[in-house]
């Protein structure tokens, strides 16, 4: 992994082999960035994308291993209760099934992501202020706050 900070904003290249959600909170840490957003495109080789299944509050994991084109990643970082980095990211990706000859899509909320080739990420922090969690009764999630 390399990154440059130009501007307001970091350029992050995640090598072969490295992991795209622990390698953006490295690059958070290192710099001391407590919030931001992030998005990107890449290769994978091995991805965890999940759905969400409220009424079990839980998430439905799918797993896929090959060459994956990531088409899209864009997600945030922020500062749970504890001052721990959480991520929250959505990934798509593509990947060519040879058997049918068609290009199969796999998508959701990114759990984690190995770089097969490369990935180009942005990372944008937050300035003038920080992004919380607080957990919401209504949804039964974790959502922003702008308090502590």
């Amino acid at each position: 992994m390399d990154y440059r900070k130009m501007g307001g904003r970091v350029y992050i290249r995640i090598d072969k082999g490295e992991e795209i959600l622990s390698t953006v909170k490295d690059v958070c840490r290192e710099l001391h960035i407590s919030a931001g957003t992030f998005q990107g495109i890449g290769a994978c080789g091995e991805v965890e994308v999940a759905t969400y299944i409220p009424d079990k509050q839980d998430f439905l994991p799918h797993v896929r291993n090959g060459m994956l084109e990531m088409i899209s990643l864009i997600g945030n970082i922020v500062t749970d209760k504890k001052g721990e980095l959480v991520q929250h990211a959505h990934a798509l990706f593509s990947a060519f099934d040879e058997m049918t000859g068609h290009i199969d899509y796999l998508g959701g909320h990114l759990k984690r992501a190995t770089v097969l080739y490369t990935a180009e990420l942005t990372l944008d922090p937050v300035q003038g202020g920080n992004i919380w969690l607080r957990y919401d009764a209504v949804t039964g999630i974790d959502v922003w706050n702008w308090e502590r």
